[in-house]
């Protein structure tokens, strides 16, 4: 029996970048969902169980700092992976500090290096 399949959340406002990510991640042959915002995605990960979240910064509603701070609270230890096209030194500093696996500066990165950095993590 083969084992089931690697669930990922994607939590991203920029649509264009949520789809790209969801498309490539689906051809490595992992489970990917969706959210627009923050605290879509918090609402996501109190129904649903992830094996990694890739989390955008800044978003409306909630950013992915809150995200990672509600997370510590609520004590959901799924590794995320922050991207971002804030480039300052602090900001990825702060997501790790607030639990984050790695930060990519999405402008800066490839989408295949980020699908790497997941199954890397995954593994």
């Amino acid at each position: 029996m083969e084992g089931r399949r690697k669930k990922v959340l994607v939590i991203e406002d920029e649509r264009a970048m949520a789809k790209a990510l969801e498309l490539k991640l689906t051809h490595e042959g992992l489970e990917c969902k969706t959210a627009i915002d923050g605290a879509a995605g918090l609402a996501m990960l109190g129904t649903e169980a992830f094996d990694l979240i890739l989390c955008d910064l800044v978003m409306p509603k909630m950013d992915g700092f809150h995200v990672l701070e509600e997370m510590k609270v609520k004590q959901i230890s799924t590794p995320v992976i922050v991207l971002s096209n804030l480039s300052q030194t602090e900001d990825a500093q702060k997501a790790i500090a607030l639990g984050a696996k790695d930060f990519f500066i999405k402008s800066d990165t490839p989408i295949a290096q980020i699908v790497e950095r997941v199954k890397a993590i995954l593994q």
